[in-house]
């Protein structure tokens, strides 16, 4: 299988230069040429395998250049290992009749983008063998609190890859912030930047597409290359957790075999809602896609407009990893919609670049409304979530997690459509345990001491990996402003 570049087709990629990349030279995001059905009885043939295996059976159809036992091999680092605390990493919990929960962080970061960052690094350096690629990597990450940890726990002491974080100084949880800054590694760093996470990735798209800045790396055996959700190597992974949470509500019997279900997302970079899409394109019994957003409702606003418009305020809310205004993966959309059309995709990002804002064709908006639905909710609402789902349902939830609940609850009331709908988690509550004890009416409190707090109050554990996070040092204290993310990129490079 080849990939593709969204604003130039005729780019072809292997999957391992896929991954190795990150990007495309154009900018462009990397896409598969074609995205293969699921046979009739596949669903049904992995129902009895492990989540490692049904890994493997899944993105061994992308991935011509990993063999097997290679992928097997990966799988079982990646998900095996006791580094998730359930022997399903991706358990599905029924909450009501109509309503089951994706728990997508069990993970060593207690979010859910552990599911891919586990197995990504494992790709990445495979791929610089199978592509005979002498320079070693660089990783650079722009984070809104949670990839910057998956992607440290990920690829720390990792040889021969070096990796970079750029966090919005005030725009991560306490607690995320140390994750990060107390990561032990010899090939990592972390640095805070005086902005919002949206300056962090426009920062760092502008070092890819510096090219003396490459040139130099080159010179010194070093090259770019990403962990954000603009890697395939990331979307891939995530893929797997919706194909097997279907097998795994067929098996538990909320649902029987090629019944159809909704799924809720909360998205702020849209990667993780376009996985679910990209598992229905494979077979997967999926019909509406809920595009739950907070008070940033840039992606919601434009599903239900056609109009993408970023120029808007930006708001701190309590589910920090949603506060962005530049979706990066919505290009593989648009790009699957407008039928490959590279020259339309190219001018709608132009148009954002240049004017912070685009509208879609007739036709792009029409296969918007046939296959999403979008709304948001501001901290109050999601304040208000927690607090139900707690006293009526008995389930603990973070608010990124409340916020698709509470678009869940718009999306019914407004159609009355009742269909099974998979929700999904994307963090233990115990990461924003200051925002989720206000919400139940308690006095909030900060940092390690909301985490013991929390527990008191729920009656609930407090996960293993934020257990030990207390009394580690703080290794990375850097701030710099948005324009000068270069500077601790040679400081980790020893120039």
């Amino acid at each position: 299988m080849y990939y593709v570049s969204t604003r130039d087709k005729e780019q072809k990629f292997t999957s391992a230069a896929a991954i190795l990349q990150g990007l495309a030279p154009d900018g462009g995001l990397i896409t598969p040429e074609v995205f293969p059905k699921l046979s009739v009885n596949a669903l049904e043939t992995m129902s009895d395998m492990g989540y490692q295996q049904r890994a493997v059976y899944i993105m061994k159809q992308y991935l011509d250049d990993y063999s097997v036992t290679e992928m097997m091999n990966y799988c079982n680092k990646a998900y095996g290992n006791g580094k998730f605390d359930k022997d399903q990493p991706a358990p599905v919990v029924q909450v009501n009749n109509n309503t089951s929960v994706l728990e997508l962080w069990h993970g060593p970061t207690c979010a859910f983008k552990d599911m891919a960052l586990q197995m990504l690094p494992q790709l990445m350096v495979a791929a610089l063998e199978k592509t005979e690629e002498q320079k070693k990597p660089v990783i650079l990450v722009a984070t809104s609190g949670d990839t910057g940890s998956a992607a440290l726990a990920g690829f720390a002491d990792l040889e021969p890859t070096k990796i970079l974080v750029y966090y919005p100084e005030k725009g991560v949880s306490e607690v995320q912030q140390l994750q990060m800054t107390t990561r032990e590694g010899n090939n990592l760093a972390v640095c805070a930047i005086e902005g919002n996470f949206d300056q962090a990735q426009s920062g760092v798209k502008v070092l890819f597409g510096n090219k003396e800045l490459q040139n130099e790396l080159a010179e010194q055996g070093y090259f770019l290359s990403s962990a954000n959700s603009i890697n395939w190597g990331r979307l891939l992974p995530q893929m797997v957790y919706y194909i097997s949470s279907y097998i795994d509500m067929v098996k538990s019997g909320a649902i029987a075999g090629g019944e159809e279900i909704n799924v809720c997302v909360p998205t702020g970079n849209f990667g993780n809602i376009l996985a679910a899409y990209y598992a229905k394109l494979c077979g997967v019994p999926i019909g509406k896609l809920i595009c739950a957003s907070n008070a940033n409702n840039v992606l919601s606003d434009f599903i239900q407009t056609g109009v993408y418009d970023r120029n808007r305020p930006f708001h701190i809310t309590s589910s920090p990893s949603m506060d962005i205004l530049i979706s990066s993966n919505l290009e593989r959309l648009l790009f699957a919609f407008s039928d490959w059309d590279s020259d339309e995709v190219s001018k709608y990002m132009s148009d954002l670049a240049q004017y912070g804002r685009y509208e879609v064709s007739n036709i792009v908006k029409k296969r918007l409304d046939s296959q999403f639905f979008a709304g948001s909710c501001d901290d109050a609402e999601t304040k208000a979530c927690i607090r139900e789902l707690f006293e009526k349902q008995e389930y603990l939830t973070d608010p990124h997690t409340a916020v698709a609940f509470e678009v869940l609850k718009q999306y019914r009331a407004a159609t009355g459509d009742k269909t099974q709908t998979l929700v999904v988690s994307t963090a233990s509550p115990y990461k924003f345990a200051e925002a989720v004890l206000e919400a139940l009416g308690e006095s909030a409190v900060a940092g390690v001491a909301g985490l013991e707090k929390l527990a008191q109050v729920t009656g609930t554990t407090i996960p293993t990996p934020l257990q030990n996070i207390e009394g580690k040092g703080i290794r990375f204290t850097d701030v710099v402003g948005a324009d000068q993310l270069g500077e601790p990129l040679m400081k980790l490079l020893g120039r």
